[in-house]
C-alpha cells in the first residue's frame, strides 16, 4: 500500500510540473483544435506537431532560407545605395521639398 502512495505522489508531482510548465494547457488547446476541425487530417500526429510548433524547417530548407536571406539583404543594400544616389542626382535638378515650403 505504501508503494502505491509513493507512486501516486510522484504522479501528482509530475502532473503539477506539467501544469506549471504550461504543457497541459498547450496539449489541451491543440487537442481541442483537432476536435473542432471539420475535416479531420489524415495524420493526427502531424497536426499536433504542426500546431505545437514542433514541425520546424528541415536543415536543408533552413540553409536554403539563410542563403536567400543573405542574397536579399545584399540586393536591398544595393537598392538603397542606388536610391540614395538617384535622390542626390534629383536634388541637383529640383529644390528640396523643404525649400518650396519656405517660399
Amino acid at each position: 500500500m505504501a508503494h502505491y502512495r509513493a507512486s501516486e505522489s510522484k504522479r501528482e508531482q509530475f502532473r503539477r510540473y506539467l501544469e506549471k510548465a504550461g504543457v497541459l494547457d498547450s496539449l489541451t488547446n491543440v487537442l481541442v483544435a483537432l476536435y473542432e476541425e471539420t475535416e479531420k487530417p489524415n495524420n493526427a500526429l502531424d497536426f499536433l506537431k504542426h500546431h505545437l510548433g514542433v514541425a520546424g524547417a528541415e536543415p536543408a530548407d533552413a540553409e536554403a532560407l539563410r542563403l536567400e536571406l543573405t542574397e536579399l539583404q545584399q540586393k536591398w543594400d544595393l537598392l538603397m545605395k542606388e536610391n540614395k544616389d538617384l535622390r542626390n542626382r534629383l536634388l541637383q535638378y529640383e529644390p528640396a521639398p523643404e525649400d518650396k515650403a519656405a517660399e
